[in-house]
């Protein structure tokens, strides 16, 4: 808020005319305009349908008519704020947009500015040259830490300062009123905020996140041990592992943006994106693009403005999006404004959001989603190889509680040509139907069996995967290693 506050202060001092304020957060807004009014040596004027007009001296005009209202402000001349709530369900009216171009023309000139309050950003064409348009970001972790100090002073109670920065760190993303409600609940329920009460953080960000309509809140079950294969991948990510840090910006290394893997399905691209957050012990957040493109409101661009501002409030995180072309593709400008706001956030975001996204079918995607700088590299995720195959098939052989050293693998993998990852996983889990459905212990001929009878996705989409190839290979890294030249290099080590 601190930052917002200065920005506006300096708006009004350029002579901006009208600012639009998007928020759910009145009172908390509200209170920052008063700083910034005592700031500035500005006199105060707020307005609502049920309030009317209403000044430092008390009222200035009963009448609830926006179109009155605004009238009156021509005759103030003292510098000033005019705080006008949810006008933007008036604009309707042409009257109402005709008497903000009026005021518009005057109040700068005054040292004044008309300020629109709401949760909408809607602007009439007639005013998008005169109206600067501002998010009021959700409470920062300086803020949450005040709410939390307070309460926790007038209660006399104090809690270790790991567990204090758990319960803050849990709380961003939520409103204020949220987090004030939430932290009054926890304390009422007599736990006296335990360890135990940070199960209600992430409760209460379900509800939030399950509220922005678009946005999910994943658990990142699965780590780096249960992805097969693509160990180019996994040392890339390593490598960026501590690149939020305080250490990395002083090194003069940015912010990790993102990373977009393309490639086949069910070859691990999904499940990658849920082991990035468990490497790096970050939320994750699901995006749901497509729904955003197909919401019956038809103001995408709203809904992905307010779906990025709940995503950079629980910053540190990672923001998953499954299957972008979903979103993005078969459009002849990509999505319009909302693929414009998605390009410009992922070019010049600030709040450490790290962005996963996934592609079956990357030549239907605009060009510009794939320039250097919104991504930070791109990488082609393949049919894994004979070794990674093998590697796959022990990992859903040790989740099933098997021993893969039981089983003759080795032949499986090299009969499992053209599978991918999640193909590899349903000859595990026909395999152990057959032997189940016998009353027997699964054998390696189960799994051959399976293997030979199952036919893969590869096959029957031959030429796709082949077209596909040909356009990575100039343009993404592969996420596994060569393995020919893995192999040379281990040979020449033992012959050394």
């Amino acid at each position: 808020m601190k930052a917002l506050i200065q920005r506006i202060s300096l708006l009004v001092r350029a002579r901006y005319p009208v600012l639009q304020l998007v928020t759910h957060e009145e009172a908390r807004t509200d209170r920052g305009l008063a700083r910034v009014a005592e700031s500035e040596g500005l006199q105060v004027y707020r307005w609502s349908v049920t309030k009317g007009l209403r000044g430092p001296r008390g009222r200035v005009k009963d009448d609830a008519d926006p179109v009155a209202s605004l009238g009156a402000l021509e005759q103030i001349k003292e510098p000033a704020l005019f705080i006008f709530s949810d006008l933007h369900a008036h604009m309707v009216d042409a009257s109402v947009t005709r008497r903000v171009r009026d005021v518009a023309r005057v109040v700068g000139q005054r040292r004044q500015a008309l300020v629109l309050l709401g949760p909408s950003p809607h602007i009439p064409a007639d005013l998008e040259k005169s109206v600067m348009l501002l998010d009021v970001p959700l409470p920062d972790h300086e803020e949450i830490s005040r709410l939390l100090e307070v309460l926790l002073r007038s209660q006399d109670l104090s809690i270790p300062p790991e567990r204090f920065g758990r319960f803050v760190r849990g709380a961003l993303g939520l409103t204020e009123e949220e987090a004030k409600r939430l932290f009054a609940r926890i304390l009422l329920s007599g736990g006296g905020f335990s360890d135990e009460d940070v199960r209600e953080l992430v409760e209460e960000k379900r509800q939030v996140i399950r509220r922005s309509r678009f946005l999910e809140f994943w658990d990142a079950s699965g780590g780096m041990g249960d992805v097969g294969g693509m160990d180019s991948l996994k040392t890339w990510l390593q490598q960026r592992r501590a690149g939020f840090s305080s250490k990395a910006r002083d090194f003069g290394l940015p912010e990790p943006k993102g990373v977009f893997l393309l490639g086949v399905q069910g070859c691990g691209k999904s499940l990658m994106a849920k082991a990035v957050a468990d490497l790096w012990q970050l939320p994750l957040l699901r995006l749901d693009v497509a729904a955003v493109f197909s919401s019956a409101t038809g103001d995408e661009e709203q809904s992905l403005r307010q779906t990025i501002r709940v995503a950079e409030s629980l910053a540190p995180a990672v923001l998953w999006i499954d299957e972008i072309e979903k979103g993005f593709a078969g459009r002849p400008d990509g999505g319009g404004d909302a693929f414009g706001t998605f390009l410009t956030w992922m070019q010049e975001k600030q709040k450490p959001v790290f962005v996963v996204a996934t592609a079956n079918e990357v030549r239907v995607l605009p060009p510009e989603l794939l320039r250097k700088g919104r991504f930070d590299e791109i990488f082609f995720v393949d049919l894994p190889n004979v070794h990674e195959r093998l590697s796959i098939l022990e990992i859903h052989l040790r989740r099933r509680g098997r021993d893969p050293d039981d089983y003759e693998l080795t032949q499986v993998a090299e009969e499992s040509e053209l599978f991918s990852g999640a193909e590899l996983e349903q000859v595990v889990i026909s395999a152990l139907f057959t032997a189940f459905s016998e009353s027997r212990a699964l054998n390696s001929h189960d799994l051959l069996d399976t293997c030979r009878e199952m036919i893969p996705l590869a096959v029957t989409m031959d030429d796709r995967l082949k077209d596909l190839r040909e356009w990575a290979r100039p343009r993404a890294r592969r996420a596994s290693m060569d393995r020919r030249r893995v192999d040379f290099f281990e040979d020449w080590a033992e012959g050394a």
